[in-house]
């Protein structure tokens, strides 16, 4: 991938970190559970993390982040946050679950195209692990909360 193409494929990646960023941030006060509300928090707080790791590697590139990322990601992140906190726990999770899975496979396509950049190659790999830790606790708590409604 040429630097253009690198800055591009960032900036997609920028505009759903900040998506998911407004998303648990909405669904952490659509919830009633603390201990979720908390967990909801916490994760996109590691996401707002990954918005200003990206952010910095595209100024690094010499390009910018996109501004229709900045303007559309936060309100779409709040309208599907505020629905699916209305939703109920068990499906809050689960739509975060997808959500997780398709950045998932957005990052390690990614990497697969950069892997001679070592900084890029490195930054990508750390946002994967969150987002593969963000999804193993959410499969978790839903096995949790299927226990308790058996």
């Amino acid at each position: 991938m040429d630097t253009r193409q690198i800055i591009t494929k960032l900036n997609w990646m920028y505009a759903l970190e900040l998506n998911q960023v407004d998303l648990y941030s909405a669904q952490s006060k659509q919830v009633s559970d603390f201990y979720l509300k908390q967990t909801l928090k916490r994760v996109a707080e590691v996401e707002q993390g990954h918005v200003k790791n990206i952010s910095e590697k595209i100024i690094e590139l010499g390009g910018k982040p996109t501004a229709l990322g900045e303007a559309v990601a936060p309100v779409s992140g709040r309208v599907a946050g505020y629905l699916t906190g209305k939703a109920g726990m068990i499906m809050l999770l689960k739509a975060d679950i997808d959500l997780e899975e398709m950045a998932m496979k957005d990052y390690k396509d990614f990497l697969l195209k950069v892997g001679g950049n070592e900084p890029l190659f490195n930054l990508l790999w750390g946002n994967l692990i969150d987002e593969d830790l963000h999804t193993a606790w959410f499969v978790n708590k839903v096995k949790e909360l299927e226990q308790v409604t058996d």
